[in-house]
């Protein structure tokens, strides 16, 4: 039985943690420091912290990788390999070149397609048809090393990062349950990423979320999904922030308000006119509110109809509800 550490930080490494318990020896698991959330900053453990502890298994969580205490630290625990999944933390060539076989890497891409830390969300974003995982040897470049093996999955029309993320977290754990032992065994041959079809998803920023109105109903709608949960899509009512938590377009939409102006469509929703069509609002939240379905929001808001969205000033927001 392999002696496996485990690096990860959120839900996405789960099932891939979950998998190597079952058919291996995870002697340590890495995740990051603990922080605190909400108003009252109550500390909050990862989901891979919490995971791991249910396991019974051992954790460690340094604020980094990079110091000789920790690459002591990882000497001394021994290993035949390293995985990672989101671990959220840069890990330098001297902690790659200690295990035997190596560190792989359960990469939510096709890669070399969206290397960097959000590439479920770019792929959402860009309306992507499929996306993926890739089961990678990790060395010193962003997601350049060589790949073991790749699962494809269709994005689903309806996708949100949420859902696409855990669709793609239980192939991964099953890529990686196929892969290691042979991996382990020398029985595979990496090869080399192609250097065509390159294309980043860097780290996502709060201030993404926030929506031009002038681009086309189709991007925000895909902007929507992408940031679901996290950082959300928003804009501002009256001076108020307000998030987009789910949203539709309507093609046959002829009409000629402003982008940003909001209106009632002839089948009785209500939509958000954009720099090409119109976005149907399904359901919207107030910051500091729970999310409402926008018939209901109307109802407590009768100026809604016919006000102009976007034109505060950005204070970011906190829709985490």
């Amino acid at each position: 039985m392999a002696r496996v550490v485990f690096m990860g930080t959120p839900e996405f490494g789960l099932p891939s943690l979950e998998a190597l318990h079952a058919h291996h020896q995870v002697v340590t698991v890495i995740t990051q420091p603990d922080r605190g959330r909400g108003r009252g900053r109550q500390v909050s453990y990862s989901p891979v912290k919490r995971a791991a502890m249910a396991l019974g298994l051992p954790v460690w969580q340094p604020p980094t990788l990079k110091t000789p205490e920790a690459l002591e630290r990882l000497r001394e625990i021994g290993a035949d390999a390293y995985v990672t999944a989101a671990i959220g933390l840069l890990v330098p060539p001297d902690v790659l070149a200690l295990p035997p076989h190596g560190c792989l890497n359960v990469h939510a891409s096709l890669l070399p397609r969206w290397r960097g830390a959000a590439p479920i969300n770019a792929a959402i974003l860009h309306g992507d048809a499929e996306s993926g995982v890739t089961l990678m040897q990790t060395e010193e470049g962003l997601d350049t090393g060589p790949i073991l093996a790749q699962v494809r999955c269709a994005v689903r029309a309806d996708d949100t990062a949420e859902s696409l993320g855990e669709r793609l977290s239980h192939l991964g754990a099953e890529l990686l349950t196929e892969v290691l032992p042979h991996w382990l065994s020398g029985l595979i041959t990496p090869r080399p990423q192609p250097k065509e079809g390159v294309t980043l998803a860097p780290r996502l920023r709060k201030e993404d979320g926030l929506i031009d109105w002038q681009q086309p109903a189709a991007h925000i709608e895909r902007m929507v999904r992408a940031y679901t949960p996290w950082p959300g899509a928003y804009t501002h009512y009256r001076g108020q922030l307000l998030k987009i938590s789910r949203a539709g377009l309507y093609p046959e939409w002829k009409g000629t308000e402003l982008p940003g102006q909001v209106v009632d469509l002839p089948d009785g929703r209500t939509a958000v006119a954009t720099g090409q069509g119109i976005l149907v609002l399904h359901e919207i939240q107030l910051a500091g509110k729970r999310a409402l379905p926008t018939e209901a929001f109307c109802c407590g808001h009768s100026d809604f109809v016919g006000s102009q969205l976007g034109e505060a000033e950005c204070t970011l927001p906190n829709l985490s509800g």
